[in-house]
């Protein structure tokens, strides 16, 4: 059962917006299910939607398992955000003639390599679906998910405070 696609509502006039580093921009932050992260009003649009000038659709969603397009890592989507959202000096000491666009979901990866595990923050351009069927070691993967049975995770439910 493919994963439903999560709808990003971003504006450049949201603080915090490409200036702040990602750990920062908590207020940017979409957590949880595909389901229900932006609030319906009536008539089927969303508030955010009403009051912002653009939306996206981001192609990988929470839980779900990814891999670089080019090196060799992959690991689980746990946060996304709607456009590069990270520090000016971690975009500069991306060579310039393989930076990627910054008007695209950005995401926060639990990544895991042949020899570590760490966190990674990667561009949808340079991810691709993992279909290995491999398990995730990384091991905060067993602290924030549960396998959902189709090949992915899904967020442990905790307190809501």
């Amino acid at each position: 059962m493919p994963h439903a696609a999560m709808r990003l509502a971003i504006s450049g006039s949201i603080p915090g917006l490409g200036t702040e580093p990602a750990a920062n921009s908590s207020n940017l932050r979409i957590r949880g299910t595909s389901r229900g992260a932006i609030p319906e009003l009536r008539g089927g649009r969303s508030h955010a939607e009403t009051t912002m000038n653009k939306t996206r659709t981001a192609k990988f969603g929470i839980g779900q398992i990814v891999r670089h397009r080019i090196y060799p890592f992959r690991g689980v989507v746990f946060d996304i955000d709607p456009t590069f959202s990270n520090t000016e000096e971690w975009w500069e000491a991306i060579p310039e003639d393989i930076r990627p666009d910054r008007d695209q979901p950005f995401y926060h990866l639990f990544a895991e390599n042949e020899q570590t595990e760490y966190i990674a923050y990667v561009s949808e351009q340079n991810l691709l679906a993992d279909t290995s069927g491999e398990p995730i070691r990384h091991p905060q993967v067993a602290e924030e998910f549960e396998k959902d049975g189709n090949g992915g995770y899904r967020q442990r439910r905790g307190p809501l405070n």
